[in-house]
């Protein structure tokens, strides 16, 4: 597996640090437990020897690459691709190990994962996970860069397989780029529902200090602009008459993020300061308690391939209201799990939290009740339809099968990209994006 600007094992809710990495480590976890040999490959960390391996769980691996120098934005990593490949390529041939099959994360890992294919032969499954087109069209044009989007299209017009996390999120990636219908399977992402369980209400707002009666929402995520913070507190505002309403964020690096610090000064300007807590990044373990004291958790993104934080919350037995992004429509099916905002407006998502309360109020549903709908989203089932699809690549592909150069056109070895998205790695011949 190839997570190149994210460590399956970082702290979670930092600026490229979220519900990726969990669906990585937990996937690769289930995997080595089932008898399967995984090495995860990431950036290393800051200082240290070039090259860190290191178990994390039976029979997986975490190895750090060294490719830039010091902590680098995931916008700043694409000239460090080459040389990410060459150190990929150069612990595999030290190591000794094969390969039976690489399964890339995010677009610049499966550019390093496209190189890697053709050096070894071994089939390339990807998953973007999120899609530079739809980032695009949620967060406007200078949102991603314009290689991302060719890479994009030309992985997905090359891959073995591209596994995506909902139903919705396979429409967007096959109208947004040239994948084949046909190579493209649906896969849901997982909780670890032995972590995520209910907290009894009192026991949790005690743990997390909060008040013992008022109604709360819950917010949890990377402070980002695609996650739609400033739609929540917009929501917050139109909600007046519910003078008891609170609300606790749980995301991000504090008073020193930059992005918390805009959140602050929005909630202030529309007179809602007081009724929000703004917590920072909370350590997996503790999120239990935050999703059980919280009468719903609210989803507001623009945008989300799957939206992994409210199958969590569910699993906790608490409703969600959510935004109609992502597999909410798989997750919220059931009665009583929650609502989905008819739009992308303020006033859309205001009156879903307001019917949801009364659903509370009126209509209360009990925690094991919601938890049930998160029930067949676990790990163990996850990894098992992740696993029926790497057998079936490995069955339809012959071993000395190969796809045709990725790109139409050469660089020197070693080059930087022209502007075609397109890398020629040093030594080789071949063309990689």
């Amino acid at each position: 597996m190839i997570s190149m600007h994210s460590s399956p094992v970082g702290r979670l809710g930092t600026p490229d640090t979220g519900g990726m990495s969990v669906y990585i480590r937990e996937l690769a976890r289930e995997m080595g437990r089932r008898g399967h040999r995984v090495d995860m490959f990431t950036r290393k960390e800051p200082g240290g020897a070039p090259v860190s391996a290191k178990a994390i769980a039976d029979n997986v691996r975490l190895v750090g690459l060294a490719a830039g120098n010091g902590e680098l934005p995931k916008r700043a990593l694409y000239p460090h691709v080459p040389a990410f490949c060459e150190a990929l390529l150069r612990f595999h041939a030290a190591a000794g190990r094969r390969y039976d099959l690489i399964h890339s994360h995010y677009w610049l890992s499966g550019v390093a994962g496209e190189r890697a294919r053709q050096a070894w032969g071994a089939p390339h499954i990807t998953t973007f996970h999120t899609l530079g087109a739809m980032k695009v069209r949620a967060c406007g044009p200078d949102s991603e860069p314009p290689e991302r989007l060719r890479a994009e299209n030309k992985l997905a017009a090359v891959c073995d397989r591209i596994l995506i996390t909902s139903a919705r999120e396979k429409d967007n990636l096959l109208r947004c780029t040239s994948a084949r219908a046909e190579a493209v399977a649906v896969v849901p992402c997982g909780v670890n529902l032995d972590l995520f369980q209910p907290v009894p209400k009192p026991e949790a707002r005690r743990r997390i200090d909060a008040d013992m009666e008022a109604p709360l929402l819950l917010f949890v995520g990377r402070i980002a602009p695609e996650k739609g913070l400033d739609r929540l507190i917009g929501a917050l505002a139109r909600l007046r008459h519910h003078r008891e309403l609170r609300a606790i964020i749980v995301g991000g690096e504090g008073h020193r993020d930059p992005g918390l610090r805009q959140v602050e000064a929005l909630a202030r300007r529309m007179g809602v300061a007081g009724r929000i807590r703004f917590i920072g990044r909370v350590e997996q373990p503790e999120l239990a308690s935050f999703y059980s004291a919280a009468d719903l958790l609210v989803l507001p993104s623009a945008y989300e391939s799957f939206g992994m934080v409210a199958l969590e919350a569910l699993a906790c037995g608490t409703p969600v209201v959510a935004t109609p992004v992502g597999a909410m429509e798989e997750l919220l099916r059931d009665g009583g799990s929650g609502r989905i905002a008819t739009d992308f407006s303020v006033p859309s998502l205001a009156d879903a939290i307001g019917q949801a309360l009364q659903d509370r109020e009126h209509r209360p549903v009990a925690p094991e009740i919601v938890r049930r709908s998160a029930l067949r989203f676990s790990w163990h089932r996850v990894a098992a339809d992740v696993l029926r699809i790497y057998k079936r690549v490995l069955a339809t592909r012959a071993p000395a099968e190969g796809h045709a150069e990725f790109g139409h056109h050469r660089h020197s070895a070693g080059s930087a990209c022209c502007g075609c998205g397109v890398y020629a790695a040093a030594g080789s011949g071949r063309v990689m994006g």
